[in-house]
């Protein structure tokens, strides 16, 4: 079956780059990555990694008891900034 997309030059550009850096052809590149978006679909559930952006307040309380934890552990070298 063949199908027909415009895609804005920059993209275009950026797809041929890829392409030509794996040494395909701008078809065969553009068919493996659709066999692997569909093929595959997303590993991860919609809204997985927002969840870590906003912790409860025991996560937090546990993750600086942790990281004092270690801070008060080092030896060799100040701990650094996070």
């Amino acid at each position: 079956m063949t199908d027909s997309i415009r895609l804005p030059k920059p993209l275009l550009a950026e797809v041929d780059r890829r392409a030509r850096r794996r040494r395909v052809s701008r078809k065969a590149w553009i068919i493996d990555v659709l066999r692997r978006e569909v093929g595959a679909g997303s590993a991860w559930l919609p809204g997985f990694f927002e969840t870590f952006a906003r912790p409860d307040a025991g996560v937090s309380r546990d993750v600086e008891r942790m990281l004092a934890t270690i801070r008060s552990a080092r030896r060799s070298k100040p701990s650094p900034a996070l």
